[in-house]
């Protein structure tokens, strides 16, 4: 199923229906609705779950390139708005975390509750070059190495240098099944953001510091709904430091918000979907 946004993009998405309460899903980098396939066959049949593909992910149009993490935002307001969604639930993973909590600023009114999982920071997800020196402009973007790489590899589906990468620090605890993990290298190669995803993520920055690179936009304190943090103790992707960054705002901003680490890695539906079921029910109150 898609939608058609008012700049001429296609939002793709999937639907598993349910109760009353609606869950929205947004995937993390390199990834796309796919990578909640365990998510949507184990949650409780009380909730109504959509999963998108954000633009350049997946089966999503890239016609208009983003800038920031907000562009995704504004995205899924359009999705909301046309599907009727007055108020969801929010669960996001990694990079898909920041943008369910821009939409949280920007949107409070259409926000119940957030899971966060294994999210980027609120101050961003930085990126350094390959010498370790940390990137501060759109143009060190484009031009860096390694990102190109990634680039390079998706263009011309090796699927075998997102395999290593993934087997690495992604499923570093357990594996998916060999049917799963064809479907999540796919999804890995069909991403045609990556500079630009890149970019937004080493600039976002919803708290009222500064993240090194550009000055927080205060946003964090728009934020409304009750938020659940969960983090695999394990993760070689979001380090516990990004963690505790946003613990730290969220405390300064008022948020009600709750933590639990779990016992899992990045991959924590692949790693402990029971465990992440479990802190969710508990937050959502459906247990």
């Amino acid at each position: 199923m898609n939608i058609t946004l008012s700049n001429g993009e296609n939002l793709s998405y999937v639907k598993r229906d349910g109760g009353e309460r609606v869950l929205l899903l947004i995937h993390g980098n390199m990834a796309s609705s796919v990578q909640w396939d365990l998510l949507l066959e184990e949650m409780d049949p009380a909730f109504t779950i959509y999963a998108v593909d954000l633009r350049g992910y997946g089966k999503s149009s890239y016609h208009q390139p983003i800038d920031t993490i907000k562009d995704f935002s504004d995205d899924i307001k359009q999705l909301v708005d046309q599907l009727d969604l007055r108020k969801v639930c929010l669960m996001g993973w990694s990079n898909g975390g920041g943008v369910a909590m821009q939409f949280a600023a920007d949107y409070p009114e259409h926000v119940d509750k957030i899971v966060l999982l294994s999210s980027m920071s609120t101050r961003g997800y930085p990126a350094f070059q390959t010498n370790g020196e940390r990137i501060h402009s759109r143009d060190q973007i484009v031009t860096d190495s390694g990102l190109n790489m990634m680039v390079e590899a998706q263009q011309n589906n090796n699927q075998a240098f997102f395999k290593a990468a993934m087997d690495q620090v992604l499923y570093s605890v357990n594996q998916p099944t060999e049917e799963q993990y064809q479907t999540y290298l796919e999804a890995a190669t069909q991403q045609r953001n990556t500079l630009d995803a890149a970019h937004a993520a080493n600039v976002f920055n919803i708290s009222t510091v500064s993240n090194g690179v550009v000055d927080g936009t205060g946003d964090i304190q728009n934020i409304c709904a009750p938020i659940l943090v969960i983090w695999g103790s394990h993760d070689l992707i979001v380090s516990e430091e990004m963690t505790l960054e946003i613990i730290e705002d969220f405390r300064q901003a008022g948020i009600n918000f709750r933590y639990a680490p779990i016992d899992a890695g990045h991959a924590l539906l692949v790693d402990n979907v029971e465990a992440v079921l479990e802190e969710t029910y508990k937050f959502i109150n459906i247990a």
